[in-house]
């Protein structure tokens, strides 16, 4: 039971550390508590979405579309991150808003997509899938808020710079962790 237990902590735990990540660059940018709502939302059903497609994905599928769509979101990710610096760093910025609207569909989206290769495993941890589930939409949501209230206060540190910290954040953010999948660590 405990053994079950740690698995789905750290299947929830890995899943949010890039929803932390990229709600960090987008706190940067300040959010109402509205748009703070709908990001937490967005994001934990995105992931738990994802899971579940993963799970009817997988019997079908296998394993080697899920290391694909990991790299698929962190490259997605990094373009993301890359608009955000190009748009700081305009003169007029196209406003590309990653709390609602197509922006928010693109940042869910390029998130999620790691929790696509988990789901094609997520049914073989040992615990009933809805707990699992729930457990990733727990901390998918925590640490958005935590992203998201930590990215504001730095944010309001660094001014009007904090949309291109913020872009930067979120490439370096999609580069690492495209890079730890490469190399197998975590």
């Amino acid at each position: 039971m405990l053994s079950a237990v740690l698995r789905v902590a750290l299947v929830a735990l890995s899943l949010a550390l890039d929803v932390f990540a990229v709600s960090v660059g987008v706190g940067m940018r300040g959010a109402s508590r509205t748009s703070k709502v709908r990001i937490g939302l967005s994001f934990a059903a995105a992931e738990v979405i994802m899971n579940l497609v993963g799970a009817g994905l997988g019997a079908i599928a296998g394993k080697a579309i899920g290391d694909v769509a990991a790299y698929i979101g962190f490259t997605a990710l990094v373009g993301v991150g890359v608009y955000m610096v190009i748009e700081s760093l305009g003169s007029e910025p196209e406003n590309f808003d990653l709390s609602q609207g197509w922006g928010l569909f693109v940042a869910s989206l390029s998130i999620s997509l790691d929790s696509l290769g988990i789901g094609f495993s997520i049914v073989y941890i040992g615990v009933p899938l809805a707990i699992t589930l729930t457990a990733i939409g727990v901390a998918s949501l925590s640490s958005t808020a935590l992203g998201l209230a930590f990215g504001q206060r730095f944010g309001s540190t660094v001014g009007e710079r904090a949309g291109l910290i913020g872009g930067l954040v979120i490439i370096a953010t999609g580069l690492l962790f495209g890079t730890l999948k490469y190399l197998h660590v975590g």
